[in-house]
């Protein structure tokens, strides 16, 4: 079927009928939830964590027409959410053709558009403006003038035209304007100018904006929607209490709340499709371990929490472990591709400017800081598969006085043949899924995991210099008998 291209030719399309020509883009964004509800479509796909908490509460602001602001920490999927909200307008809509603010046809706020309707009428040019196009999105910063977001006087157009200053033509429409029949985000809230935050309450409440003191309304048909981090929302001086009361609806978001969906979330954004075939291989212990450094950071004390620990760290993790085992295989010339825990101490990078330290890290050192995170999270990845005392076999093999030297760089065969040495070690990786003993990369992977799983529960101990070695036993017990009269001395 043809597009209409006049705005006759629309009168008598779907576009003309009285429904239509009433409906606004809340009803628009509305009608198409409903639409979905009733199907059982999916709402907002790609986003994981949030089915019982925030996307009930965006689909409640939907339904109210309500303007919305996401409140949450760095790396929540805020802005993500807010894109995926033009997949509640229709596909396309029709526009005056050629107007800045994407004027309907049937009732144009600007005077461009009107004048164009008065000496043209139903030959006048429509055209099609798609959803994708209906999106505007603002980072504020406080460079940000009120002329970005309303508007201002174009003095060059004035001058080109023979116009007058005080002439409505002369108006240089902002992002706002803009967005008319559309949605207008504006990232980090509380970073806006006060001056600015004042330049949104007519549209909030009344729906109308006022351009350098012209005596105009502009009935924009708009929906806004914010991001903002809880603690600036909430401090004074931040955010302007009455631009606060006009927003319909504050919705919190958080963290993955699961091990599962923190891990569900890192392998949907990390880019780990390298390799077509099966070359590359993440082992389920691997990518815990990565994901559990962001659940351990986000309870450290040492760590801000004010700051947040985004979930761009186990993204940006999982990607450079994989990159260090990529980077061995190829120097190696291994075909299998299999990270180990030691290519997790290799991306600390990836990590140290992705957190925000308090007094006491900063004491400690951002590096030492990480590297505590690290050995948390294998600790407990390791007792989500083993109970430690099951393993006194391997600890009794370094009390023995048994040492191993592991670097990231070593071939899995060199690995191999040092870790075939301790006795009970290679049996018990059946347990993280190794099935065939001929796939030493995943085995070596499995057994140094082992290893430094005994190490952060302190059954063993490791340095960059002797490798894994016996951990010493602190003695309680009297190293002599002192004479009467003398009390007992311990040594530890």
């Amino acid at each position: 079927m043809l597009k209409p291209k006049t705005l006759g030719e629309l009168k008598a399309s779907r576009w003309g009928t009285p429904a239509m020509l009433k409906r606004t883009i809340k009803d628009e964004m509305r009608a198409n939830l409903v639409r979905k509800l009733e199907n059982r479509e999916s709402l907002f796909s790609g986003i994981v964590g949030f089915d019982d908490s925030v996307i009930p509460q965006i689909v409640n602001a939907i339904l109210s027409r309500h303007n919305m602001i996401l409140l949450g920490l760095r790396g929540q999927a805020k802005s993500r959410i807010l894109r995926s909200l033009t997949d509640f307008l229709d596909d396309e809509i029709p526009v005056m053709a050629g107007c800045e603010i994407s004027d309907n046809p049937f009732a144009p706020l600007c005077r461009a558009c009107r004048i164009t309707l008065q000496e043209q009428g139903d030959v006048a040019p429509v055209e099609f403006l798609s959803k994708a196009d209906r999106y505007v999105e603002k980072l504020a910063t406080p460079d940000v003038t009120i002329a970005d977001i309303i508007g201002d006087v174009d003095p060059i157009r004035a001058a080109r035209g023979g116009l007058h200053l005080s002439d409505e033509l002369t108006i240089h429409y902002g992002l706002l304007p803009r967005s008319n029949r559309g949605i207008f985000a504006i990232n980090e809230l509380p970073d806006l100018a006060g001056k600015i935050q004042v330049g949104l309450f007519n549209i909030l409440q009344e729906g109308d904006v006022q351009i350098k003191g012209y005596p105009i309304r502009l009935l924009l048909d708009v929906v806004m929607v914010f991001t903002a981090n809880p603690e600036d929302y909430t401090a004074r001086g931040k955010i302007i209490t009455p631009l606060k009361d006009r927003i319909g609806s504050e919705i919190r978001t958080h963290y993955p709340t699961t091990l599962e969906q923190g891990i569900a979330i890192s392998e949907q954004q990390a880019w780990l499709s390298r390799y077509a075939n099966e070359r590359l291989f993440v082992p389920p212990f691997i990518k815990e371990v990565v994901e559990l450094i962001a659940f351990q950071a986000r309870e450290d004390k040492k760590v801000d929490k004010r700051s947040g620990v985004s979930q761009r760290l186990p993204i940006s993790v999982l990607e450079n472990v994989v990159s260090n085992a990529e980077r061995r295989a190829i120097l190696t010339k291994e075909g299998r591709i299999v990270p180990r825990i030691s290519d997790v101490y290799a991306a600390l990078p990836s990590m140290t400017g992705k957190i925000e330290l308090e007094y006491e890290g900063e004491l400690k050192g951002v590096d030492k800081v990480v590297l505590d995170l690290i050995r948390g999270a294998v600790g407990a990845a390791f007792t989500r598969h083993f109970d430690v005392n099951d393993f006194q076999q391997i600890v009794n093999w370094f009390d023995l006085g048994g040492t191993l030297r592991l670097t990231d760089m070593i071939p899995a065969e060199q690995s191999f043949q040092q870790l075939k040495a301790i006795q009970g070690l290679i049996e018990r990786t059946g347990a993280l899924g190794v099935k065939k003993k001929d796939d030493l990369p995943f085995l070596v992977s499995a057994c140094e995991f082992i290893l430094d799983g005994l190490y952060a529960l302190r059954k063993i101990s490791r340095d960059e210099e002797k490798g894994y070695f016996a951990t010493e036993k602190k003695r309680t017990e009297p190293l002599y008998e002192p004479p009467p009269g003398r009390a007992k001395r311990t040594y530890n």
